[in-house]
């Protein structure tokens, strides 16, 4: 899927994996799966000056891979020690906890950030407090 993310953007996309995890069978994954989606595509809201991206999802053999590819050079990292309390910088962290393994590679002029959440050992949706 190409798209220009705005700020309702994250809302729609979520309810798109929503219903592919349903149509796969594989309910287990979509906290893991929505969670993952939504932090990438709201980096791209926050700092691809274009907030143009292309967004898969993909069913694997045994994970669903979902990579969001935009033409910004700028590479996310993991800022050490962040606030917990704080507006941002706490993405690639959630991301971080709730998938099996994510990375970043060049794509172009751009880079595609991705993640992977196996059907083992998925990750438990945390308990309310």
């Amino acid at each position: 899927m190409q798209l220009t993310a705005g700020e309702h953007s994250v809302r729609h996309i979520r309810r798109i994996v929503r219903s592919l995890l349903d149509e796969w069978q594989l309910p287990e994954l979509t906290f893991a799966v929505e969670l993952g989606v939504s932090e990438l595509v709201t980096n791209v809201v926050r700092h691809v000056p274009d907030r143009r991206c292309t967004l898969v999802v993909a069913r694997q053999t045994a994970a669903v891979r979902a990579e969001v590819t935009d033409g910004f050079a700028g590479l996310p990292r993991m800022e050490p020690g962040v606030d917990q309390e704080a507006e941002g910088g706490r993405g690639l962290a959630l991301l971080d906890a709730v998938v099996d393994k994510w990375g970043v590679s060049a794509a172009g002029a751009g880079k595609t950030v991705w993640f992977e959440c196996g059907f083992q050992g998925v990750a438990a949706r945390p308990t309310e407090r």
